[in-house]
This record gives structure tokens, sequence and C-alpha cells, in this order.
């Protein structure tokens, strides 16, 4: 079953953000645009690469209005331990949610059992709390903040734009469609 279109499940966390723990559950999610990016663990290779990607664009995504999160299994301290020493760490602005016993991954559908890690695995969420984008990777490939940048606009412009849809590689600005009889067999 698809998670898009389904509202976040009931959980509650412990996250890190620029030196101060706090508490995050389903509600933190609403209320505005939110991205959450699971990866396996800290301390490790590609995971810091991505952290300091969406790290670089995290002024982009708040001029949107888009909170973003990043979830491990590992614990809040270990983000802490982590932003202390990893230079690509320390530029990270956004919280870091730590998910020990996995209720958030498993929410998510991004737990790998055997090893109690996440798949590296990407939603964006409305502020009414639903699911929109769901991509989930193998743990070897990385992601690119750029391109989710540009799905978080076309999502974004889909919800405030009824009837219209965005085509392929759709750029802010660039024409959108209207789904309609007209159209079928034309594009």
């Amino acid at each position: 079953m698809s998670l898009i279109n389904t509202q976040v499940k009931p959980f509650k966390a412990n996250a890190y953000q620029t030196g101060k723990f706090f508490e995050v559950t389903e509600e933190t999610f609403k209320g505005k645009w939110s991205v959450v990016v699971f990866y396996p663990a800290d301390f490790t290779f590609v995971c810091p690469t991505e952290l300091e990607d969406l790290a670089d664009t995290y002024a982009e995504f708040q001029k949107l209005g888009v909170e973003v999160y990043g979830v491990s299994t590992d614990t809040h301290f270990a983000h802490k331990a982590w932003a202390e020493t990893s230079p690509a760490i320390q530029k990270v602005k956004y919280a870091l949610i730590g998910d020990p016993t996995g209720t958030l991954t498993r929410n998510f559908d991004v737990m790998i059992e055997e090893e109690g890690l996440a798949l590296r695995g990407t939603f964006v969420i409305n502020p009414e709390g639903q699911i929109k984008l769901c991509e989930i990777h193998d743990n070897g490939i990385g992601r690119d903040a750029s391109e989710l940048l540009r799905k978080v606009k076309a999502a974004q412009y889909v919800a405030s734009h009824p009837g219209q849809v965005c085509p392929a590689k759709w750029q802010e600005g660039a024409a959108t469609l209207t789904p309609s009889l007209d159209l079928v067999g034309k594009i």
C-alpha cells in the first residue's frame, strides 16, 4: 500500500538542532511543508554528503516555508556528537531526529529490519500532515537536494493550483498542464 496521500502516523522522538534537544511528534509536521529525509546511520560515508548537500540548500527550503528533518535510528545524543566532530554535519542547521526504537522509520516503511537501519527515504509532507512525495533509494545511492527542492516547488504549485499538473523537468515559472479530454493523445 502506498503512503502517498496518507497522514503521518503518530510517533514521539527526540531531535537535536544547533545545540538543543527537543521532542518531535507527528504534530510537528503540521502547519507547514516538511521534508523528512531518512538515512542509515551517523558517522558513515554517503550520509554526511547528503546532509551537507541539504544544509547547503536549507535556506532555499526555508524561503519556501519548508522545514527539513533528517532521521536515522541513532539517538539524538549521537547526532550531537556527530555534529561536534564532522565538518560536514557542523553545517547542518535543520533538526536531526533520533529514532532508536525504529517507530518513525517503520511508520514510513523504510526500516531494514535485519540491520536496524533506515533505507534512504525522502518524504514531502503538506501542511495538513499528508505525505505527497515518497522516494526510497538503495543505501548506496546518494540523493540531490536541488532535485528535491524542484519537487517541493512542484508539490506546492499543484497544491495551490487545483486542476494543474507539472510535467517532467518542470521548473518554477514554466508552463504546466490542465488535464482534459482535449489533451489525450496530443502530448
